[in-house]
């Protein structure tokens, strides 16, 4: 079956309108609801695509979707834009079809963004190769560029193209692209000099202004503020959501890869300088003697910094600002001009300047992208051009932009119905003409020589004498009045009399997208377009190259006395020349709509809606394309999506394929007058014939499911029978192959056994001969020994008992011998023998006693009291002593292991245990706490950011302690942190520093003996700090407090130690008031912790828990 999900496959709502039934303006849009609901974007009406802007990316433009729809049929897949451009691509490849996509729809509706994605589609499937590369990039970069300077931020829309645009994409016949040609359409000129509020001037001057370097704006003498200029729109300069910085970048490569010189870039920047420079040149009115008044600019400053950039002569510039030559054959007039047409001529001179050059940037990127071989190229054109547009107050513009919409809207119905009609002929079906509004008669209207609203218009400004635009409604009143789509209060038709819906300086025309309302205002002026040939003759003296392209008309040698054509005879020029051009292509459609006015996605205004798909017209295309036949499929895939409701033509049909569908349809029954064969295509005239094949489809591919599910199930078991009967058949042969197995070598271990107990008993009848054997001859040999032993044991004895009698001998002559020396020196032994013996035990006593120390020494802990016992009394003094050195030594070697942070938290508690030790009863629970410092962690906590940063000594201690107050004895807690030049008081919550104390203004600490933690600052007297009185606090760490505060005074050379006063009862400065804080034994208010109370004005009591 289909590997992809056709247009009718698994739809959402009905993807082609032409299918939708049945057909009202309600149903179309819940259609176009319900699709954009399930963010399904395009729908077709035949071969139109309607693309809903979403307002946010959806993932369906990826190379996968690129690849998906590329060379598929147009009704393959679901709709997508890709495939209207694949289909358009592949006619243009294939048939060498000339085409063109047209791009419509109002301003926000997502044109700009629809252009973008056809062309990199086509830019995705077409050739490989470094120089097709390189013109594809370049096509597809020149549309940063032109959006920079084209685009810009509406109410309905961030990027709104000002400007029409419409490209020729150049292939050659491989399909691969040569070059472009890019042409441009009405500029919004206006929109440099004044901007209605809420939108912004074009984008690249905000783009210039925040992404170029310092260096560059100090180039171009601007500075990056925005509001110094007064083209400039200031209540929209920033756009959420777009980074002007980054796009600055975006378009100077753009720049690049598209081929301006570094040369030309700058002289492009300079010019959009050179336009906000003009802007901010200001006049002032000066009276002439002959009564008239005559401008002058008030600060030369700016016009001085714009001359510079174009280098022109201020003088030249500032007269032609002043003074207007007109010149009629011979002679010459040069009159003044008053403040209004001062600035007049100021912004007519900007509009002309940054127009002229847009216009060359296309001229210029058409040069560097036009295709090079000379040979016949295939073209795709790519048309994205304003919408219709119905404003609150319609001027020109809105006029001319209708009036290209009319135009387009005709060439599409005319389009669209000789499509069908070819398609009819060439199918040979026969055709039925249709019935449609013809809007030529509204064309007619716009644009007719002799009658049209831009004829009268040309005329009226071509007319000698007083020309407003009050004259030119006056003229439409008396010409146009009985036309029945034009309407005015004032002409000669009494109907709109009383319309007070229709002012008096506007005119009315019925659109086929509806009603407009022009105003006249400034009709005459803009069609002029007239730029001073003084300020012309300025420009060209400009020593600029490009100012000097810009304003061929201001050279001297070119001098040229007729008036130039105006704005709406160069549109309705370049109009004509668009439609010519687009009538020699094969024309492909996408109707582009904005679903809501917030820009907001998820969000469908049905009203809106509605009123964009009447003034589109899609209702009317719905009709034309079901006049005839609502829907058509080649035989082939109509054949393979529908074999399966027929047995004949199921599962394969080996004949021609119209054959097949012919027997189909008979054998389905559908009635004769619902479809028609053509020659390569069926053509079904309802859409309920569609639908009812589609239903049948769907039912039969369910059976279709049941019969293969039923065919697997019944598969899969016997598959499963058959492995299972393997499986036993193997398993009985491996048991059988196990019995025997097991069998045999029961066997052979009884034969084994068997075997073994006759060789046993063999080996042990064996054995018993050959220990009866070895028991013989060893009986031999022990009766020998025992022989031989005897006779030896005998001369042993003998020998022995000689030995015996001559030791004996020896022994009693040693004996006499020594009893006749010991007798000899017996006087001088008794002398000396007594000092000899004490001082050898003295000796082995000694040694024993250092022997036995060693071996019973006490750990190496200092605190480790314990020593042997000494053996004798004479040891004593050497046993002290040897104690006293071994603990100078360890406590030695202990201290070695100290680093500087240990040592100096010792050195603290050592200070503490003389400050306090006997004296605070709170300190014997201090010792064996460790002294950190900084116990909030305030350098790494981000609460106290603030506190830390506006401290900016190194804190020595930080923690929470209470301030007591006065008035009621309550506590207030507070962040204390000590530095080594301050002690800081601030707010637990805020952060913010509530007191700052030098240490220098400390005069002492008191403190009581008991157990709390109560202690009062007392400042000294005449200090600074000293104005609001001392501090009465409280804080379980005081011990560390005071002894850092102690051990800081002691450091600092230049003031005499802290005194600390311990006493239960002790006098405190409040400001003006000293109170006296006393101390006593009582039961606990809060749990174990003190307590302190009020009890007059002078007397605060703290109530301290006594200890067990």
């Amino acid at each position: 079956m289909e590997g992809k999900a056709s247009l009718l496959d698994n739809m959402i709502g009905v993807g082609d309108m032409v299918l939708l039934e049945p057909l009202s303006e309600d149903s179309f849009l819940e259609n176009l609801k319900k699709r954009f609901d399930h963010n399904e974007i395009y729908t077709y009406i035949g071969s139109v695509v309607i693309s809903m802007n979403p307002y946010r990316s959806l993932p369906i433009y990826t190379p996968e979707k690129v690849e998906e729809y590329r060379n598929r049929n147009f009704y393959e897949l679901s709709p997508h834009i890709y495939a209207l451009a694949d289909e358009a691509y592949r006619s243009l490849r294939d048939q060498d079809k000339d085409q063109c996509i047209l791009i419509t729809g109002e301003s926000g509706a997502g044109k700009t963004e629809a252009s973008k994605l056809v062309m990199s589609y086509v830019a995705a499937v077409c050739g490989k190769g470094q120089e097709v590369n390189k013109v594809k990039e370049q096509l597809l970069q020149s549309n940063p560029v032109l959006e920079a300077f084209g685009n810009a931020k509406t109410v309905r829309n961030d990027n709104s193209s000002r400007f029409g645009k419409y490209m020729d994409i150049e292939f050659d016949f491989k399909g691969d692209p040569l070059g472009g040609v890019i042409s441009n359409y009405l500029l919004e000129k206006s929109r440099v000099v004044k901007q209605p509020r809420g939108e912004r001037n074009f984008h690249v001057f905000y783009q210039l202004l925040s992404g170029a370097s310092d260096e560059t704006l100090k180039k171009l003498k601007l500075d990056r503020d925005v509001s110094k200029y007064n083209y400039l729109c200031l209540d929209s300069a920033s756009v959420s959501g777009v980074d002007d910085a980054a796009n600055f970048r975006t378009v100077r490569n753009a720049m690049q890869i598209v081929g301006f010189m570094e040369d030309e870039v700058q002289s492009v920047l300079q010019l959009v300088a050179a336009v906000l420079k003009l802007g901010n040149i200001e006049f002032k009115p000066e009276s002439r003697s002959n009564g008239l008044d005559e401008s002058r600019v008030k600060d030369k400053n700016d016009l001085k910094e714009m001359c510079e950039l174009l280098g022109i002569e201020q003088s030249v510039l500032e007269r032609a600002f002043s003074y207007r030559t007109v010149e009629a054959k011979s002679e010459k007039v040069s009159t003044t001009l008053n403040v209004a047409q001062a600035y007049y001529a100021r912004d007519a001179l900007a509009k002309n300047l940054y127009s002229r050059l847009f216009s060359w940037l296309v001229t210029r990127i058409n040069g560097s992208i036009k295709a090079q071989a000379k040979t016949r190229h295939k073209v795709m054109g790519v048309l994205d051009i304003y919408g219709f547009e119905i404003f609150e107050d319609n001027s020109f513009e809105q006029f001319i932009i209708n009036y290209c919409n009319e135009k387009l809207q005709q060439i599409f119905i005319e389009l669209t119905l000789r499509e069908e009609q070819e398609e009819y002929i060439r199918e040979g079906i026969e055709w039925t003409n249709i019935e449609y509004f013809n809007n030529a008669v509204i064309c007619d209207l716009m644009e007719n020589n002799q009658n049209g609203i831009l004829a009268m218009l040309d005329e009226e400004c071509l007319r000698p004498g007083t020309v407003t635009d009050e004259t030119f409604l006056d003229k439409l009143n008396t010409i146009c009045a009985e036309h029945q789509h034009f309407e005015s209060r004032l002409s000669k038709n009494s109907k709109f009399l009383t319309d007070h819906s229709l002012p008096h300086n506007c005119f009315r025309i019925q659109h086929y997208a509806g009603k407009v309302l022009y105003r006249v205002e400034g009709f005459v002026d803009k069609n002029n377009d007239l730029l001073y040939r003084d300020l012309s003759q300025a420009m060209y003296k400009a020593n600029h190259n490009l100012i000097k392209q810009l304003f061929p008309e201001g050279s001297p040698a070119k001098i040229n006395l007729k008036r130039p054509p105006t704005a709406g005879f160069q549109f309705k020029a370049s109009v004509g020349t668009l439609m010519r051009n687009l009538q020699t292509k094969n024309p492909n459609y996408i109707r582009c709509i904005k679903p809501n006015d917030k820009k907001a996605s998820h969000i469908f205004t049905e009203s809106l809606v509605c009123h964009q798909v009447r003034y589109l017209g899609l209702m009317e295309n719905v009709r034309v394309r079901r006049a005839g036949y609502a829907f058509r499929q080649a035989y082939e895939p109509c054949l393979e999506r529908y074999k399966m409701l027929c047995k004949k033509t199921w599962p394969h049909w080996k004949g021609p394929a119209r054959q097949g569908v012919e027997v189909l349809m008979a054998d389905l029954k559908v009635p004769a007058e619902e479809y028609s064969y053509g020659r390569s295509k069926i053509f079904i005239r309802n859409p309920r014939t569609l639908f009812f094949l589609e239903e049948r489809r769907r039912q039969c591919l369910q059976d279709l499911a049941a019969l293969i599910q039923k065919i697997y199930r019944g598969w899969k078991c016997r598959r499963q029978f058959l492995l299972m009967k393997k499986s036993q058949v193997v398993v009985a042969a491996w048991y059988r192959r196990y019995a025997q197995e097991k069998k045999y070598k029961k066997i052979k271990r009884a034969t084994t056994v068997m075997q073994s107990y006759a060789r046993g008993w063999q080996a042990r009848k064996l054995l018993r001969q050959l220990k009866h054997q070895k028991r013989c001859e060893e009986a031999a040999t022990t009766i020998a020994a025992y022989w031989h032993g005897t006779q030896a044991r005998r001369e042993l004895r003998r020998l022995k008992e000689e030995a015996r009698r001559k030791h004996a001998v020896a022994v009693i002559w040693a004996y006499w011998q020594g009893l006749k020396v010991r007798r000899e020196y017996r006087k001088f032994f008794r002398a000396n023998a007594g000092k000899k013996i004490y001082n050898f035990t003295v000796q082995r006593i000694i040694q024993k006693y250092f022997l036995n120390l060693r071996k019973n020494l006490p750990s190496m802990s200092p605190i480790d009291k314990s020593w042997p016992t000494r053996p004798y009394s004479f040891l004593d003094g050497v046993h002290t002593e040897l104690r006293r050195i071994f603990h100078l030594w360890r406590c030695k070697k202990y201290r070695s292991q100290f680093t500087e942070e240990k040592k100096a938290v010792y050195e603290e508690k050592l200070e503490a245990s003389k400050l306090f030790k006997d004296r605070k009863a709170l300190y014997p629970s201090s010792v064996s706490q460790s002294f950190k410092g900084d116990y909030l962690e305030i350098n790494k906590n981000p609460k106290y950011q603030k506190l830390h940063s506006a401290v900016d000594e190194k804190v020595l201690l930080a923690d929470t302690i209470s301030k007591i107050n006065r008035a009621n004895g309550k506590g207030t807690p507070r962040i204390f942190l000590l530095t080594k030049k301050s002690v800081v008081l601030a707010d637990q919550k805020t952060g913010q520093v509530k007191a700052s104390v030098p240490l220098l203004d400390l005069a002492s600490v008191s403190v009581s003996k008991q157990s709390d933690g109560f202690f009062a600052l007392k400042l000294k007297e005449g200090s600074a700090s000293a104005v609001k009185g001392d501090f009465l606090l409280s804080s379980e760490r005081l011990i560390e407090i005071i002894t850092k505060l102690y051990r800081l005074s002691a450091a600092n050379a230049e003031r005499v130690p802290l005194s600390v006063d311990i006493s239960d009862e002790f006098l405190v400065q409040f400001k003006t008031d000293k109170v006296c804080v006393k101390f006593i034994q009582g039961s606990p208010r809060n749990g174990n912790s003190a307590s302190c109370k009020r009890k007059n004005n002078r007397l605060l009591e703290v109530s301290v828990p006594s200890t067990p």
